[in-house]
């Protein structure tokens, strides 16, 4: 994995990760009763003891039309604070539309600004045909276009997130694996995500009792073993990411969210004594 677009891939690569992939299932419909248009997420990103970086996840209040299907647009902004934005400057946005009924991506876009490295990609995708096409456009180089093959309703970065949110885990025993795919950087990739159980986490959003989910990372450059990352989603129909911790080669990563607004349902907030 690239060091390129630390920040989100941080934030996204665990929750994409965890979306439960069908095969087979050429045409779907995907019951939601976790997020509706309206929905903003902030997050707070420590690495160590410094506060680093700050993101949002946010849903439109408009339904856009895309390939003639009605689509959410899912937008994730990432930027770098404080002393973190001197040294490593970062202004990145990642925004999905996400068909409605079936929570496939239709298109996905990616600007990476960090420090001097300029990317932008544009990834349309065709269901029927399993196939999607990448535009990647970089600082200083010819702009790219090619096509890939990719399994039945594959989701990109950003969709798997919500898709994840609208699965049940009420029925699911501790150790549980689920087999995800999804798309990324040009490539489909796959993992294992194990299932720890409940919790009750702090977050300086209040005390949420949480379901803990733990992606089986590949071999790379960037997560400290394959058991690096945990992801802390809301015990209730919302099932947002309320907490991720990573442990990364050069120290570890906190995701904490300090504000959310527009939920569809009432948060799991623990009263403290």
């Amino acid at each position: 994995m690239k060091r390129r677009s630390l920040l989100l891939s941080t934030l996204l690569l665990p929750l994409a990760a965890l979306l439960a992939f069908g095969p087979g299932d050429a045409v779907r419909s995907v019951p939601n009763t976790s997020f509706e248009r309206g929905e903003v997420l902030q997050y707070k990103v420590h690495y160590g003891l410094i506060n680093a970086a700050e993101a949002t996840i946010e849903v439109s209040n408009d339904i856009h039309r895309v390939n003639e299907r009605p689509c959410f647009k899912a937008t994730v902004t990432g930027k770098t604070t404080g002393s973190f934005d001197f040294f490593m400057r970062v202004r990145d946005t990642w925004r999905t539309y996400i068909d409605t009924t079936s929570i496939l991506p239709q298109k996905f876009f990616r600007n990476i600004e960090e420090n001097s490295y300029r990317k932008k990609e544009t990834i349309d995708f065709d269901h029927h045909r399993n196939t999607v096409q990448v535009e990647t456009q970089k600082k200083n180089k010819a702009d790219r276009h090619e096509t890939f093959k990719v399994p039945d309703n594959v989701q990109d970065m950003v969709s798997g997130f919500y898709f994840l949110r609208t699965l049940s885990y009420d029925n699911r025993r501790i150790g549980d694996i689920i087999r995800v795919q999804g798309f990324f950087d040009n490539q489909v990739f796959t993992m294992d995500v194990i299932y720890k159980g409940r919790e009750t986490v702090e977050t300086k959003a209040g005390n949420v009792r949480a379901i803990k989910l733990v992606p089986k990372m590949p071999s790379n450059k960037l997560f400290r073993g394959e058991n690096a990352i945990s992801v802390y989603l809301s015990d209730d129909r919302n099932k947002i990411p309320v907490l991720i911790q990573a442990e990364l080669f050069v120290g570890a990563v906190k995701v904490d969210m300090f504000k959310y607004q527009g939920l569809k349902s009432r948060l799991n907030l623990v009263a403290q004594n």
